[in-house]
């Protein structure tokens, strides 16, 4: 068996398993980053990463309801399908992370995450062997898609106020 047939998905279980992790490790990443912008004082970003864990929370409860009553198979961390280390709404290191973000980045981020999310469940729609999964899959797409049009427009109207990076008034203390 290639490689690349041994990393489709099978099973509607299997991806439901997928999507489960995908939207609660986006959930649990953007609350970590809230957490993180809170403590170095930058409320209003720290408020754009609550409320996109809310979306994901809300999301990962869409799946859930989804997959009542489905027995879901346990997989590893490490034997999940995706291309990155992490789950495709986490960033994967690709995006600088600053606590001097500013909302225009943090929407930025997310909007890459969207787009990564959406194209993951768009390949399963056209990889998976099995129709019922592609044919989830595809839907899954469709509503990844609109929370790429939302947060595009976010980031469009935040391109529009064009915050400036704030000072560091406490820089790190780097010795050159």
């Amino acid at each position: 068996m290639s490689t690349l047939a041994s990393q489709r998905i099978e099973s509607v279980a299997e991806f439901l398993v997928h999507a489960l992790e995908l939207e609660h490790e986006s959930a649990e990443r953007y609350r970590q980053l809230a957490e993180t912008m809170t403590l170095h004082h930058n409320h209003t970003v720290a408020a754009v990463f609550r409320l996109l864990a809310d979306m994901s929370a809300a999301h990962a409860s869409e799946v859930t309801a989804r997959a009542e009553g489905i027995r879901l198979p346990e997989i590893a961390p490490w034997d999940f399908k995706w291309a990155c280390p992490g789950s495709p709404e986490v960033d994967c290191d690709d995006i600088d992370v600053s606590y001097l973000m500013t909302s225009l980045q943090a929407f930025e981020l997310a909007l890459f995450n969207e787009i990564r999310g959406r194209d993951f469940y768009a390949f399963v729609a056209t990889d998976s062997p099995q129709p019922q999964v592609r044919a989830l899959a595809a839907e899954m797409a469709a509503e990844e898609n609109e929370h790429v049009e939302l947060v595009s427009a976010w980031v469009e109207r935040e391109r529009l106020v064009a915050t400036r990076i704030p000072e560091d008034l406490d820089p790190p203390n780097l010795q050159g």
